[in-house]
């Protein structure tokens, strides 16, 4: 059996219920819990739930470039530590950039990020991870896709995130290996998951499948030969899916557990 542990986003199933009945329905189902912005829902509601929350979005406003945006990230951070404490979430997920509430980045870079930003970027991230060290917690910085989902997202690729995670260098500040986002921007995932495994960098993979980000078996990626490879590397993190479903809920979860078990 594979050891490592399955998780689904409330965030993009389910979506006639409240959030909190989302969270059952996963937990029910034999998943783990995700969701992004916290602020959007009743952290009561949630805790009460039986759900295991594996992730959730770490942090409310900010970038991670320039001196205003990284100090309003950090604050947000803290804030976001005090209600992963409430639903004792190990992981909070972090981007290059603020997303509005469509996800599409709230300053875009226009071109290349420049040397001052490299340095920014890891100066802030940092200080994130010792937050998170702190607190017990990991901070997760996710790659993202500039052709389709968020234009203008700066460190989107895989390979800019797993550089600065790399430059870090802290327990606290891990990737969140984001497979259908990697799918778009540069492919070859079977050697992005074992690089990034073997540099020892993944706090989480998150799927979903190409195109139309639905659950797996719906497009071009072959998660099957991914599964295996996750085995083959003794990878016992968390493999998530973030995907809407292309039918039924319950139908694209199973379809994700058979995608995922060997």
């Amino acid at each position: 059996m594979a050891m490592y542990t399955l998780a689904v986003c409330a965030e993009m199933v389910f979506l006639d219920l409240p959030v909190d009945e989302r969270a059952r329905r996963i937990h029910d189902a034999g998943f783990q819990v995700e969701i992004w912005d916290w602020t959007r829902h009743d952290l009561d509601a949630l805790a009460r739930t039986p759900a295991e929350f594996s992730s959730m979005t770490g942090y409310i406003r900010g970038s991670l470039t320039d001196e205003e945006g990284a100090a309003e990230l950090l604050r947000t951070a803290e804030e976001s530590l005090r209600a992963a404490e409430q639903l004792g979430c190990p992981r909070l997920n972090l981007h290059g950039t603020g997303l509005d509430d469509k996800g599409l980045p709230v300053a875009p870079v226009t071109g290349a990020a420049t040397g001052e930003m490299w340095i920014a970027a890891r100066r802030t991230l940092t200080r994130l991870a010792e937050l998170g060290e702190s607190a017990g917690v990991t901070f997760t910085l996710e790659n993202l896709n500039t052709a389709v989902d968020h234009p203008g997202v700066p460190f989107a690729t895989a390979a800019d995130t797993l550089a600065l995670v790399q430059a870090v260098d802290r327990s606290g500040l891990r990737m969140n290996l984001d497979l259908y986002h990697a799918q778009i921007g540069e492919g070859n995932l079977i050697e992005l998951v074992r690089k990034a495994h073997v540099l020892g960098l993944i706090g989480e993979i998150q799927v979903a499948d190409v195109p139309g980000r639905c659950e797996p078996g719906t497009g071009e990626i072959n998660y099957p030969a991914i599964a295996r490879t996750l085995k083959e590397l003794g990878y016992e993190g968390t493999v998530a899916m973030e995907a809407w479903a292309s039918g039924g809920s319950e139908l694209a979860l199973e379809r994700f557990r058979s995608a995922f078990t060997l």
